[in-house]
């Protein structure tokens, strides 16, 4: 097997730590790691099969005889790097925002649209994680028939926003049960025992760009140009995994039944749904692993063709590394 020299563009953050790890569980071929990060990180060290390796300040040159880049950085610094990296000849699979809507950038989930990966220019992008985690649940009802609409509402978890998140969240509880004042920082209101209907900056629609990403990207990702779809974003008290709940609207009448089924057989999915018994998708049972639970399937009591459930996936691993490293074994597969 082919072995690959794979950078880590912002390998000291939460998702290039999780990058380096998945890297090792699923054993892809690495024949040397180069971890690069700003100055401020360059000279701590990374622990990467059983070896410390120090990450790098990123410079013009961090990319030379690299195979593959994964992207874990802010859109700044993938725009800031791109052409360089693919001058350098490298795969630039990103997970920012920055070139998802790029018509000649694929935007990739490899359960859904493996193919668009090998349309490439040197970039490809990871779309966002609540889009990845909706998409590969409603993936087997697209199968049996095309979906026209969405209406979802996110749940997203504090890591999220970054390392500093999950963080905020436990020192506002500490500060709460011990009477003290709370400090906000990361979000814009406090978190701990709050929900925030916000994510993402207002557009003049009234929706927010994090809320605007499920239609856009989903008609990239899916081929279904005039998909429509209406989502409201809320920030939890969550550690890890984001939730959705989506009623999904289809040309043709589906069977609850057959669509349980579909989903059951589907590629990263598992179907979690046994109301009777009280078993149905939460962020505790997925997170820390890669499969996106669909449960509380039923008909939607306002269009016959719509179908409503349930879905949880950890936004860290497969909502943005697990998905980029998947990208990247598509390759190897050719």
């Amino acid at each position: 097997m082919k072995e690959f020299k794979v950078a880590i563009l912002g390998a000291s953050g939460a998702v290039g730590r999780e990058m380096i790890k998945v890297l090792q569980e699923r054993n892809f071929p690495v024949s040397e790691l180069r971890p690069l990060a700003s100055a401020r990180s360059a000279g701590k060290t990374i622990v990467f099969r059983g070896q410390e390796i120090a990450i790098q300040e990123i410079n013009e040159h961090s990319f030379d005889g690299i195979d593959i880049v994964l992207g874990a950085s802010p859109n700044r610094v993938a725009k800031e790097w791109s052409d360089t990296i693919v001058k350098a000849g490298c795969v630039f699979i990103d997970n920012s925002s920055a070139y998802r809507m790029d018509p000649n950038v694929p935007l990739v989930v490899p359960e859904i649209n493996p193919e668009d990966a090998f349309k490439h220019h040197g970039i490809i992008s990871n779309p966002n994680c609540s889009t990845i985690i909706t998409l590969v649940a409603v993936n087997a009802i697209n199968k049996l028939s095309k979906i026209s609409a969405m209406v979802a509402s996110t749940y997203q978890a504090t890591s999220g926003a970054g390392a500093n998140g999950p963080i905020e969240l436990a020192n506002q509880v500490k500060a709460l049960e011990a009477g003290e004042p709370v400090q906000v920082n990361t979000f814009q209101y406090q978190i701990a025992y709050n929900l925030i209907p916000q994510i993402g900056d207002f557009l003049d629609t009234g929706y927010t760009t994090e809320e605007m990403k499920m239609q856009n990207e989903g008609r990239k990702i899916m081929h279904l140009p005039e998909l429509k779809v209406n989502c409201t974003c809320v920030r939890v008290p969550v550690v890890r995994s984001h939730s959705i709940s989506v009623t999904v609207v289809t040309e043709d009448y589906l069977d609850i039944e057959t669509v349980k089924n579909a989903i059951a057989n589907e590629k990263g999915c598992r179907l979690v749904d046994d109301p009777a018994n009280r078993v149905y998708p939460m962020p505790l049972d997925t997170s820390d692993q890669d499969i996106v639970f669909v449960g509380r399937i039923r008909r939607d009591l306002i269009n016959d063709n719509g179908i409503t459930l349930f879905c949880c996936g950890d936004q860290v691993r497969k909502g943005a590394a697990t998905n980029a490293i998947q990208i990247a074994e598509l390759f190897i597969e050719r």
